[in-house]
């Protein structure tokens, strides 16, 4: 029993840091700005859904965001911090949905999950080499990524208290 639980607790400290550590180690550090938002924040009661739209929105619990506000005197700061979150975004367990690029920055879509169909964490990670980077973790219970990115048209409909969006909309400016 004992050699057991030994074996499980070396296994489990050798996966490497997560984003969750890392949210955690550095939401209160200089240069990030970090927030938890409830899916209560999003009234939804006036809008219209589909069956679809209101599955994805019941399976989500909440949504975890952090910044990291690149400025003058933390390039480097900066730099270390995006290779950080690189590293731990290319543990095979963040399974890729999809990548891009704009004229703005770089983006990433991963989940932890058994499946696209059934995500307990779907990760949006981009970056802008003037602007700095942010993490968005969705949360939730076997979520559908083909229906939480509906979700889209509903949140642009909904009334969502501004107070607590703050530090992404400020990121985004």
């Amino acid at each position: 029993m004992v050699m057991l639980l030994l074996v499980t607790a070396i296994t489990s400290c050798n996966q490497g840091p997560t984003l969750q550590t890392y949210y955690v180690n550095n939401e209160l550090q200089p240069g990030f700005s970090s927030f938890d938002v409830p899916t209560s924040v999003v009234n939804v009661e006036k809008v219209e859904m589909t069956d679809e739209q209101r599955e994805a929105y019941n399976s989500v619990d909440k949504l975890n965001v952090l910044t990291f506000v690149l400025n003058d005197t933390n390039a480097n700061d900066y730099k270390v911090e995006l290779d950080k979150v690189n590293t731990i975004l290319k543990n095979p367990k963040y399974e890729e949905l999809m990548r891009g690029s704009t004229t703005e920055g770089r983006f990433i879509v991963k989940f932890l999950g058994d499946s696209e169909t059934s995500i307990d964490e779907l990760i949006l990670f981009g970056s802008a080499s003037d602007k700095g980077f942010a993490i968005a973790r969705i949360l939730g219970d076997d979520m559908n990524a083909g229906k939480i990115f509906q979700l889209g048209e509903v949140l642009q409909n909904a009334n969502i208290e501004d107070s607590q969006l703050n530090g992404l909309t400020e990121f985004f400016k």
